[in-house]
């Protein structure tokens, strides 16, 4: 009969310092550095490059313009495309337009000039951006050039020529992010990322200490499930700490905005807890050795950022991506996390459907047992 193991996980955690890292000061850091890459919050004075090859009064008015937004900021006129081109590869703008030449001439004849903009759509915060940005110095240009016009026509105040260019005013309000606030819409999302990587990371380097520690047979026992839930149980305080920390960093530390209600976000970290420890025992148990078990882990949660729908909408995913995302546990805690914060969605509807998702994986944790038994045979046919 095999002897369980006692529950003694402080002697595991003393002799495996990367371990005690894993789930204390690693996971902390990580956050804070990603908080300090985007603390700036806000975008602005973006560098940008124009190429006019008019070289007129409109023309530089129109870069004028483009300078005077708070996003962007000239900061090189260039001769060519190419040369514009080479200092967007080289990192020293971030984007670039060009001014045709018969800008002017296509102005006073009343043919929309056509205005090319380039930019690194790699960066795709920076991207949208600048197509803003863009869109509103050529709209401001295009109402000063019109009021100029009907001015020119005579018998009309500032304010009638001004009521005849702009006939429609827009008034565009975002319901969510209302400062536009790009730490508050990255780092909520890639701190979870980052949570989900540290939580099975931590899982299979816990196994792997213990086995290395007591040995297969003592590690498992008679009954591999139950010794497998005590051992990983010890570190979901540890787990359910960070996650709660993250939050109340966020939510009451930075106060951002927060419409629903802690609870079912509290629930649904615990519910991807459960599921990043089995996805790590099932990484350990599927070949009983930690460094493949890492690179499993490694390509599953690689994507995890990506495959989230934060930066990119999950329906326009493609099939294999769209797979890959229902996989992540991450991916269904960051929709109960949106559904709080910004929709206020009832606490029984996110709790009910995360509970939904998580479901699939009970699959996983019953492939654990079987594998388990395997290793147990093997050891024995071995001895």
């Amino acid at each position: 009969m095999h002897t369980e193991m006692p529950i003694s996980q402080w002697s595991v955690l003393r002799k495996d310092k990367w371990l005690l890292s894993c789930i204390t000061w690693i996971p902390i850091l990580l956050a804070m550095s990603t908080w300090w890459i985007f603390s700036a919050n806000v975008a602005t004075n973006i560098n940008f490059g124009v190429v006019d090859l008019e070289n007129s009064t409109l023309s530089r008015e129109l870069i004028r313009n483009i300078d005077s937004t708070a996003t962007l900021k000239v900061s090189g006129g260039y001769q060519s495309a190419i040369e514009a081109k080479n200092a967007l590869i080289n990192g020293d703008i971030y984007g670039y337009a060009i001014i045709p030449t018969h800008y002017s001439r296509d102005i006073y004849l009343n043919n929309p000039p056509q205005i090319t903009v380039f930019y690194n759509s790699q960066y795709i915060l920076v991207g949208r951006l600048i197509n803003a940005a863009i869109a509103q110095a050529h709209g401001t240009f295009d109402a000063k050039l019109g009021i100029v016009k009907q001015l020119a026509k005579g018998n009309n105040s500032l304010a009638s020529a001004a009521g005849r260019t702009v006939t429609i005013q827009n008034q565009i309000t975002p319901l969510f992010n209302r400062n536009t606030n790009y730490a508050q819409f990255l780092v909520s999302a890639i701190v979870p990322a980052l949570w989900q990587i540290i939580i099975i990371v931590a899982t299979i380097l816990a196994l792997a200490a213990n086995h290395r520690v007591y040995g297969l047979k003592r590690m498992l026992g008679d009954k591999p499930l139950r010794q497998i839930l005590t051992i990983c149980g010890f570190y979901i305080p540890f787990f359910a700490l960070l996650g709660f920390g993250f939050l109340s960093w966020f939510y009451v530390g930075f106060e951002w905005p927060m419409i629903g209600s802690l609870v079912p976000i509290l629930y649904a970290q615990l519910l991807t807890i459960f599921a990043c420890i089995i996805m790590g025992a099932f990484f350990f148990f599927l070949t009983l050795d930690p460094a493949r078990a890492m690179s499993f882990a490694g390509a599953f949660t690689a994507p995890s950022f990506a495959f989230m729908g934060v930066t990119f909408p999950a329906t326009d995913m493609s099939i294999i991506a769209s797979t890959w995302r229902s996989l992540l546990p991450i991916s269904h805690y960051i929709e109960a996390q949106i559904s709080q914060v910004s929709y206020g969605v009832t606490s029984f509807e996110t709790i009910s459907a995360i509970s939904t998702s998580m479901a699939g994986y009970l699959l996983p944790l019953i492939l654990i047992y079987p594998l388990c038994k395997k290793h147990l045979g093997q050891l024995e046919k071995n001895s």
